[in-house]
């Protein structure tokens, strides 16, 4: 606990240094304990204040658990995607299907592709949400019943299942990565 204080502290002096100020009030501390690790409940006081362990941080909109499961943070872009569905589904009878389809990539895609290769790794049931939403979102676009199969809506519409797309992109990051003469020597060709 004193490493990660010290480590605080110094991060807290860099800012302020260079104009910033660290918003303790914002700040969440996040333990990712090993399989099978107890899990620690000590908080760290960095100038004054105290910060507690969390089961969950939030961070440039992406919940992060303890455990990695992502399970809140898969919840949240469904509830929101749902949402937004629904009001599209509200005014689609005045809506061309290229306008839904804008709306829907604009509203919905967008969400489910942000920072998606951080589901990478998860079981097929966990992403399942997801896949269920774009889905929905494919049937919009098309004016399609609840039951109508979706692979031919995917593919006219260009859209890789959620699994193929975090697949995908995973796989962009890691060429990138590797194609990159800045990286270090381990991750460079």
């Amino acid at each position: 606990m004193s490493r990660i204080s010290a480590c605080l502290a110094d991060i807290s002096a860099w800012m302020s240094t260079h104009h910033l100020k660290l918003n303790l009030g914002k700040t969440e501390l996040l333990f990712l304990p090993a399989k099978g690790s107890p899990m620690i409940d000590a908080s760290i006081t960095v100038e004054g204040s105290t910060v507690s362990p969390s089961q969950s941080a939030r961070s440039l909109g992406v919940t992060m658990d303890n455990q990695l499961c992502f399970s809140s943070h898969i919840a949240a872009i469904t509830r929101t995607c749902r949402f937004s569905l629904h009001n599209i589904r509200r005014i689609r009878p005045f809506l061309t299907q290229e306008a839904t389809q804008l709306l829907v990539q604009a509203l919905v895609i967008s969400r489910l592709d942000y920072c998606n290769s951080l589901l990478a790794g998860l079981l097929a049931c966990a992403i399942k949400p997801l896949q269920l939403v774009q889905n929905a979102a494919a049937r919009l676009v098309f004016n399609q019943p609840k039951f109508t199969h979706v692979t031919p809506l995917l593919s006219s519409l260009h859209w890789l299942p959620i699994a193929a797309c975090i697949r995908f992109k995973s796989l962009v990051l890691a060429f990138q990565v590797a194609r990159d003469p800045s990286a270090p020597p381990p991750l460079a060709n």
